[in-house]
């Protein structure tokens, strides 16, 4: 019987590095998501203001269950209000009077629009660190654009390396731009923080494009077509810094990924697939030689790699002390002994699902542990909690009434 993720239960009681840590949260989608969620897994109050129909991560179902939103969702608050009425901006004025940090992703402008640009909150709470994420920019030709991490993807450069030399560019198959900017994000807020608690400093206005990251993670690319005044053409799993890098099929069908990235471990590379002979051979002898000779190398491993089974391979590859390991898909990373001894994947309790696989808090601290204290939240889960102390009684139900505040569900 294959063993199961660790459950975990939540710690509502238990409090972060981040305790005390108001974040209000206007954003949608990932990007905005993905940030707060690691401010709220190390114990900041994240409140998420959502329309009355919920954030659009809502809708991407499975099953009709919103797995997205209960991934990156978890340990935050739900506020639901209409930001089209005066009234319901002022409610979002209120919440960052005593906030330390501010999210918001809509397109440039419309921050502006609502009555809510960074001059008018800093007016109100000067300390306030407000992050804008977009997909281009608040300045520049490109900032009204549409901003999805797709087109950045593409637009970015690194479609255009990814994938085979013979086939179409490659998207990411996965939010990719958009996690980027997330963790970004994520550090760049802490330094700001920072800048205010310890140095006294003002708030400030975090200009945060998908883009930006994104580019910057692609390296030396500009200074490499400077040089050579070539693109880099696509080349698969292939690396063009190093070799043998690559993926190879085994005799029942799995695959493998080997890298031999130092000039000590493709020499043991070639000896332990019994050709000792290729070390002096000019064509493998120099890392340069091997990335030039990368597809005759390759059908030399491969043809080794392809005689034997998966299993058998990593056991040799192994206990030969070379870096190698499996491609795994997801049916076979849920039960990899690795991935649940080190509980990298857990069960976390779940109303719809019985249990939620997620990946715990990342990183693990030892001293400042991150913790799960709540599930993601339903639409305006927290609205009654959060905003009647705020307005009062009377003025709470009368924009409940009028619809301003969205009739908050319970679990």
């Amino acid at each position: 019987m294959a063993r199961k993720p660790a459950a975990k239960g939540f710690t509502p009681e238990a409090r972060g590095p981040l305790d005390g840590v108001r974040v209000v949260d206007l954003s949608r989608l990932v990007a905005g998501n993905v940030l707060t969620l690691q401010l709220a897994d190390f114990g900041a109050e994240v409140i998420k203001i959502e329309p009355p129909e919920g954030d659009t991560l809502r809708s991407w179902r499975v099953k009709g269950v919103e797995t997205a939103w209960k991934v990156y969702s978890r340990n935050k608050k739900s506020v639901a209000l209409d930001l089209r009425s005066d009234a319901g901006r002022a409610i979002v004025r209120e919440l960052a009077r005593t906030a330390q940090v501010l999210v918001e992703s809509f397109r440039p402008g419309v921050l502006e629009d609502m009555g809510l640009a960074p001059a008018d909150l800093h007016a109100i709470n000067p300390k306030l660190v407000i992050v804008r994420i977009s997909g281009w920019g608040q300045d520049g030709r490109y900032r009204h654009k549409p901003g999805f991490g797709t087109l950045i993807e593409g637009y970015s450069g690194f479609a255009s390396m990814n994938g085979f030399a013979d086939r179409e560019p490659v998207l990411p198959p996965m939010y990719l731009a958009d996690a980027m900017a997330a963790l970004y994000g994520y550090g760049a807020v802490m330094v700001a923080l920072r800048n205010v608690e310890v140095n006294g400093g003002q708030g400030q206005v975090m200009d945060l494009p998908l883009f930006d990251p994104l580019f910057s993670v692609l390296g030396p690319q500009a200074a490499n077509h400077k040089l050579t005044g070539e693109v880099k053409v696509r080349t698969g799993s292939r690396s063009t810094n190093a070799a043998p890098r690559n993926v190879y099929q085994t005799s029942d069908g799995h695959w493998v990924c080997l890298s031999a990235s130092t000039q000590g471990m493709a020499e043991r590379v070639l000896v332990k697939i019994g050709r000792p002979e290729l070390v002096k051979d000019p064509r493998f002898a120099t890392n340069i030689e091997r990335v030039k000779h990368g597809e005759e190398l390759d059908r030399i491993i491969g043809g080794f790699i392809a005689e034997r089974d998966l299993a058998t391979n990593l056991k040799y590859f192994d206990e030969a002390g070379v870096t190698i390991g499996p491609v795994y898909d997801i049916a076979q990373i849920v039960e990899d002994d690795y991935v649940l001894e080190r509980e990298a994947l857990i069960e976390i309790p779940d109303a719809e699902m019985g249990s939620l696989p997620t990946h715990p808090v990342v990183p693990r601290m030892s001293g400042t542990p991150g913790a799960l204290r709540s599930a993601a939240p339903v639409v305006g889960e927290h609205n009654e909690a959060l905003l009647k102390p705020l307005l009062g009684e009377a003025e709470y139900g009368k924009l409940c009434d009028t619809g301003v505040i969205s009739k908050g569900k319970k679990k």
